[in-house]
């Protein structure tokens, strides 16, 4: 509950909007958050005790409608609206100075917030940009290129070994900086790896 509503003050504003007409008590809540601009609603917890409270000092009465209890001021919550029309008075002073702090409130957050998402969104913009040009720094992608056949005259197959081992380790490694492998693929892969590896040494033993 708004501190401007403390020390009762609600007990009195409940028997102020009564004073207009009948009212159920999401009708009051309603009338309440319009005056507080849409920044401030009672909750029914805070409302109903309170009518009941002051149907119990009869200051109010009930009717039941269409299953709602719509409730409606006496003749002595009159009187009392009378006896405190100075209290009355200064409350609605104090509201609209509450509903004006609040909308100030309410503006300082917004414009926080706006500043806040125009971040986010630059931060996006930019990291965006850095992707796109670190891709656009990589080599255009293309055949992989084939390492020079060995001119020592070494055996025809090692050499073939070679060319084969240097092509998979530069295909395996495009792939790698181009983020084309999931976490998953990559822990797939490097168990392929280290099992081809197992194999090579049981191979050469």
């Amino acid at each position: 509950m708004t501190a401007v509503f403390s020390h009762g003050r609600l007990r009195l504003y409940l028997l102020r909007l009564l004073d207009d007409g009948p009212k159920h008590g999401y009708e009051l809540i309603r009338l309440l958050e319009e005056r507080f601009l849409g920044l401030y609603a009672p909750s029914a917890g805070t409302i109903y005790p309170r009518l009941q409270r002051l149907e119990a000092d009869g200051l109010v009465t009930h009717t039941a409608v269409g299953g709602r209890k719509v409730y409606e001021i006496t003749e002595g919550g009159r009187a009392e609206l009378r006896q405190r029309a100075d209290e009355l008075t200064a409350l609605e002073s104090d509201i609209s100075a509450s509903v004006e702090d609040l909308s100030a409130l309410a503006g300082e957050i917004q414009t926080e917030v706006r500043g806040s998402v125009r971040d986010l969104k630059r931060e996006l913009r930019e990291a965006t940009r850095q992707t796109r040009q670190t891709r656009w720094d990589r080599p255009a992608p293309g055949p992989t290129p084939r390492p020079a056949t060995p001119t020592t005259g070494g055996p025809p197959l090692l050499a073939e070994f070679d060319q084969r081992l240097a092509e998979f380790t530069v295909e395996v490694g495009a792939l790698v900086q181009a983020g084309r492998l999931s976490d998953t693929q990559l822990r797939t892969a490097i168990r392929v790896l280290d099992g081809a590896l197992d194999g090579l040494r049981r191979l050469l033993r």
